[in-house]
């Protein structure tokens, strides 16, 4: 069972929350989040545990638990959610670059900074509902 531990001293090493949760059952890992800048730990981690009964009474004695003056928050973790990366330029890329509501600049074919989501206008003009000309939209 892999629990994730949060609120903890920034002191605490993983060998001290190790020896903590082994009061509860084999203990196979722990890893303390850290700073990838400052290399500082940031308060949280996660422990796994060898056995999901023994990991559910640990969840259940330590979670509000005093360690070295704070309430730590224990819980089973939750599989992360793939955001497709992160930093930098992991976005997507989007046509239409940005402009300026319904067309214009460059790029005229209209579409703002999200085409995608309907932000920025999409064609330049609208048509009449009978399929006639094309008429200028307003512009806000």
């Amino acid at each position: 069972m892999n629990i994730y531990v949060g609120n903890l001293n920034y002191t605490l090493k993983e060998e001290d929350v190790a020896e903590l949760f082994a009061a509860y059952g084999e203990v196979v890992s722990v890893k303390l989040v850290k700073d990838r800048e400052t290399g500082r730990a940031k308060g949280f981690g996660f422990v796994e545990m060898a056995d999901d009964e023994e990991g559910a009474a640990a969840i259940a004695k330590l979670d509000g638990a005093d360690v070295q003056g704070r309430n730590i928050k224990v819980n089973e973790a939750k599989p992360r959610e793939n955001t497709g990366g992160g930093g930098f330029n992991s976005r997507p890329r989007r046509e239409g670059g940005f402009q300026r509501q319904g067309g214009g600049g460059f790029n005229r074919g209209g579409g703002g900074y999200d085409r995608d989501r309907g932000h920025g206008g999409g064609d330049r003009f609208n048509r009449n509902s009978d399929g006639g000309r094309p008429q200028r939209r307003e512009r806000y």
